[in-house]
């Protein structure tokens, strides 16, 4: 007998941790206990099952002993695999457990564990063990050991892959014998197996679960409901994922890492990036009907949130949104979801504001009874272009919206014609694409404003095809009051290859140079003086206006028996890190 390495094996029940178990059991180097928590947590919890008594009287049910007599004891193999189910990890267990050994966790979706649960206890978010299972996780990740995640369907699916891959986690050498065992009961089953285990007796391998299941209980629903996220949170570990892709791709790099972990405003609440989702009946998703506005944060302020807010309104009314979110509650909602990330600089706000949930799937705005969706979507964005070398644009072929099919002063979600301009932008390596309006004149291009300089002379188009931008309003405003000679007219693409300065205006990018034009260079190819003098105001401007975060942010603070209201934001955030 001699000391032996522990692999411990957590799931939910109905998960195919038996089959697992018979699996590992088939190889020559190791010795297997199935539940060997069982008693323990029946005498702890109390709960009653049909064996109940038996297992009582012929399992050890003190915790500390199973764990260090059967579990860590010696042995005669090099290692022993514990199958243990999530929920009966309870009070009065030694904290080896989990710092010894390795551990891995199996995990199936309960829309395929729930049809089946009922057989012998009445399925529950308790019995069911996921909200545990995210636990132990958790704790074995805090320890610096995070387990590997295995999905049962990629068990199915692929076996040989699947337990290489495990194997290769739990550095242990794989073994052919562990794709099959034979049928029938088992020595190491536990006396529980005439209850549970009578279809993994008829089974010999692990086998792909069929294409089309069976409908699901709805009855279970709430109890599905629960569980999904869970089941979805540890899914995101699992290091190869099922996909509809033949050839799921890599998870991509993020721009700004920082990124990875924000908080979003969606409908009413704050959740994480990864729980930012609207429903499948949100009108954004069944027909791009939705309004947006771009913000932009600098030292603690928001550039031009007023203007902004008046175009949402303004937008949102030509659309007859219903049930619309106030002034106050929206910049509620902006100047929380901003704090709560701590951002009050270098950061930009995607405002969108859906017609909202629809009660049954379609196109009229009267399947839409629940009122408008609000989405605040902060991340930490610098600007998106080369200010400071310039970027390249080249003419779409696709031709920006007329008025008479779709106005473009509604800021609208719908940006197909926006994107299809882009895309030809992407396959020619520019960096934007010009849009021309039905006539042949210059409009916008897909994403931005833009201006030219022709001998000290500052032109842009009308805003009849295009979005009159709030940060070309300023820039207008700029070069007015810098002595400038400003003219807003029809534009024609030649002016824009012969123009002696080009740039583009645009809260994510602000004023961006534009040194090519479809293989033209504009001026001597590089960022000209005015362009370079109007960057100067512009950014100036940032520094001195906006609208101060701190000023829209109460917190109430309770401790000690008194009460207080931070309205200064260092105190604000001191406040947040001290708790």
């Amino acid at each position: 007998m001699e000391e032996v390495e522990v692999i411990h094996s957590w799931s939910a029940p109905r998960s195919l941790s038996t089959s697992l178990m018979y699996s590992f059991s088939q190889r020559d180097d190791i010795e297997v206990l199935d539940e060997p928590l069982y008693s323990h947590f029946l005498r702890v919890s109390g709960f009653d099952r049909p064996y109940r008594d038996e297992l009582l009287s012929n399992m050890e049910s003190d915790g500390n002993k199973v764990v260090n007599d059967f579990i860590y004891g010696p042995g005669k193999n090099k290692y022993r695999f514990c199958k243990h189910i999530s929920k009966q990890r309870v009070l009065g267990l030694p904290e080896d457990l989990l710092k010894k050994g390795k551990h891995f966790i199996l995990i199936r979706n309960p829309l395929d564990i729930l049809p089946s649960f009922d057989k012998v206890v009445p399925p529950s978010f308790f019995e069911l063990g996921l909200a545990e299972l995210v636990s132990i996780y958790n704790e074995l990740s805090e320890l610096g050991k995070p387990p590997p995640v295995i999905d049962a369907a990629e068990l199915q699916k692929d076996p040989e892959t699947t337990l290489r891959g495990l194997c290769d986690d739990l550095e242990i050498p794989f073994q052919p014998a562990m794709l099959s065992w034979e049928a029938g009961p088992k020595p190491i089953d536990g006396l529980w197996a005439p209850w549970w285990y009578k279809n993994v007796h008829k089974s010999t391998c692990f086998t792909e679960q069929t294409k089309y299941p069976q409908p699901f209980p709805f009855s279970l629903y709430n109890l599905l409901e629960q569980s999904l996220p869970l089941y979805n949170m540890l899914r995101r570990h699992v290091k190869k994922k099922l996909s509809l892709l033949s050839s799921p791709l890599p998870s991509p790099n993020l721009p700004v890492p920082a990124n990875e972990k924000l908080l979003a405003w969606v409908g009413d609440e704050i959740v994480t990036r990864e729980s930012a989702k609207v429903s499948v009946f949100d009108s954004v998703v069944q027909g791009g009907d939705s309004v947006w506005e771009g913000l932009r944060v600098y030292k603690s302020k928001i550039f031009k949130l007023e203007e902004h807010l008046d175009r949402m309104a303004d937008s949102a009314k030509a659309l007859a949104f219903e049930n619309i979110p106030s002034r106050d509650e929206i910049k509620e909602a902006i100047f929380k979801t901003l704090v709560r990330n701590g951002m009050f600089d270098n950061a930009h706000i995607r405002l969108s504001l859906t017609r909202g949930k629809k009660v049954t799937s379609g196109m009229s705005p009267a399947f839409n009874l629940y009122g408008c969706t609000l989405i605040v979507l902060a991340e930490w964005k610098p600007p998106v272009y080369d200010n400071e070398q310039g970027i390249v644009l080249v003419t779409a072929t696709t031709r920006r919206n007329s008025p008479n099919n779709l106005d473009s002063k509604i800021h609208h979600n719908n940006l197909l014609n926006n994107i299809l301009a882009k895309v030809e932008g992407n396959n020619a390596n520019a960096d934007d694409a010009i849009m021309l309006d039905k006539d042949g004149f210059v409009s916008e291009t897909n994403a931005t404003n833009i201006f030219i300089v022709k001998k000290g002379r500052v032109l842009t188009p009308h805003a009849d095809y295009c979005l009159p931008g709030i940060t070309r309003a300023t820039v207008m405003d700029l070069v007015v009051k810098e002595q400038f000679i400003l003219e807003e007219r029809r534009i024609s693409l030649s002016e824009v290859h012969t123009a002696d300065e080009v740039w583009t205006t645009g809260t994510m990018g602000e004023l961006s140079p534009v040194v090519k034009v479809d293989g033209r260079t504009i001026g001597n190819g590089k960022v000209g003086p005015i362009t370079r003098k109007l960057q100067a105001v512009y950014k100036k401007l940032t520094e001195d206006s906006g609208v101060p975060i701190e000023n829209y942010w109460n917190l109430e603070v309770i401790e000690n028996g008194w009460c207080a209201t931070a309205t200064n934001l260092s105190l604000a955030l001191q406040i947040f890190n001290r708790e």
